[in-house]
């Protein structure tokens, strides 16, 4: 079985989600509308991993510059909603800057900018503005959605009203617009549009013992248009999650200003080395493409949904990006595979899959790159115990046995074994108990 295309643009759409790239690269204009119109790029040894994705916009077909198309949207046409609706004065404000804005990025526009909700927030008066654009090329390719419009959350500051990130409104709807903005100096304010449909919301997230992401989500309650989220201070790192229901990746809501809390003053996204190494053995499970193999199986399941931060967004770390490929005793496919988001401690999730069943997890704890010994991961059903030290020799014993070797890198040891030895390239030595 070998992976396409197709298959590794669907394994980094499903992994990589929860990742943000450095919002220099999207440019002034965010392109909005269908997710297909955000491409995302990653290396394709790292298919399936929690990689960094770097979104940039899709191809503009200019072809019919000229044609102007007139949709219906509440965006343009309905009334102002929230509670500073009736404030002439602030609404002056807010479509001064939106024209300051939309100057400085030279787009065509027609009409009057409209203020969608105007409203009081403990930062201090927000909006959302849209105005329609000037001309409708077709922005996406399948599929044939033209543009029609911009739009953008405009934030307080001590200056005034400040337009945020200016994106791109289709005729396919606003769902994978930016749906809401953290707003305020300590950015400890969320403003959530109401789309009308349900969201759910997370302030915060925690790991599990062994590695696996636990949030706990609430319904947002909307209030005429919007609604006003206290959170905890996001100024370094964005904690918070918003998804429609059922909680996905798939239905995740994007915050304005996450990719500039995550990226700040132009900090580029780290590079971490790719490390991956095949067992020995391996070819007893995967054949000679463990790789291609490993990206098709993943299609089919959902075995890392549980590590992936559904509705969060992250900053990819730095500590290696591990894949080990491996057979267990019983025959079964075995796939190692490490995930860090910044600021956090790296994870490591042991795969299994039977012939050509999806994998599901096995085993999964945390990565301690500064330890001797980084990677160890007992399997189940006694198939071993799955150990890495990038560039260590490897041996092992049971008890009070003598040492036995288990090559470089990455083993996958017996059960019964309960010390590794590992002989760094400098010729340091150091003896690791196994334990239970």
């Amino acid at each position: 079985m070998s992976i396409n295309d197709s298959d590794v643009r669907a394994v980094l759409h499903r992994v990589t989600d929860d990742l943000a790239g450095p919002p220099a690269l999207l440019g002034d204009v965010r392109r909005g509308g269908r997710r297909r119109l955000l491409r995302r790029r990653a290396v394709l040894a790292a298919a399936c991993a929690a990689v960094v994705a770097v979104p940039v916009g899709g191809a503009l077909h200019l072809a019919d510059r000229g044609t102007t198309i007139h949709v219906a949207s509440p965006l343009f046409d309905d009334p102002t909603s929230g509670d500073l609706a009736g404030d002439a004065g602030y609404l002056r404000q807010v479509r001064q800057a939106w024209r300051q804005r939309a100057g400085d990025l030279d787009f065509g526009l027609r009409g009057e900018p409209h203020v969608v909700w105007a409203g009081r927030t403990p930062a201090g008066p927000a909006a959302y503005v849209a105005q329609r654009s000037a001309a409708n090329p077709v922005v996406s390719d399948p599929g044939g959605d033209r543009m029609i419009g911009f739009a953008a959350f405009v934030e307080p500051t001590a200056d005034g009203p400040r337009v945020m990130t200016v994106e791109t409104l289709t005729d396919a709807g606003t769902d994978d617009n930016y749906q809401a903005a953290l707003v305020g100096p300590e950015r400890d304010v969320l403003v959530v549009l109401d789309g009308g449909a349900p969201v759910e919301f997370s302030p915060s997230y925690r790991y599990a013992p062994d590695g696996r992401i636990e949030r706990t989500f609430q319904r947002v309650a909307f209030r005429d248009g919007a609604a006003v989220l206290p959170v905890p201070s996001q100024r370094d790192k964005v904690t918070v999650a918003l998804s429609r229901p059922p909680v996905s990746m798939a239905n995740a809501l994007r915050i304005s200003n996450a990719g500039q809390i995550l990226f700040p003053d132009g900090q580029d996204s780290p590079q971490p080395p790719q490390l991956t190494h095949t067992l020995p053995g391996a070819e007893r499970a995967w054949g000679s493409d463990p790789a291609g193999q490993a990206g098709a199986a993943m299609i089919e399941g959902d075995s890392l949904a549980a590590y992936i931060d559904a509705g969060g967004t992250h900053r990819a770390g730095d500590a290696p990006m591990l894949t080990v490929y491996g057979a267990t005793p019983d025959g079964r496919r075995l796939l190692l595979r490490s995930i860090h988001y910044a600021d956090d401690p790296a994870r490591v999730i042991a795969l299994l899959a039977r012939g050509d069943a999806p994998f599901e997890a096995a085993a999964s704890g945390f990565a301690d790159w500064t330890a001797p010994l980084p990677v160890r991961l007992r399997l189940p059903d006694g198939q071993g115990i799955l150990v890495a030290a990038e560039g260590a020799a490897l041996s092992y014993r049971v008890g009070a046995g003598r040492w036995l070797d288990a090559g470089r890198n990455a083993a996958l040891l017996p059960a019964g074994a309960t010390e590794v030895r590992v002989t760094a390239p400098d010729g340091e030595a150091a003896t690791v108990p196994v334990g239970s």
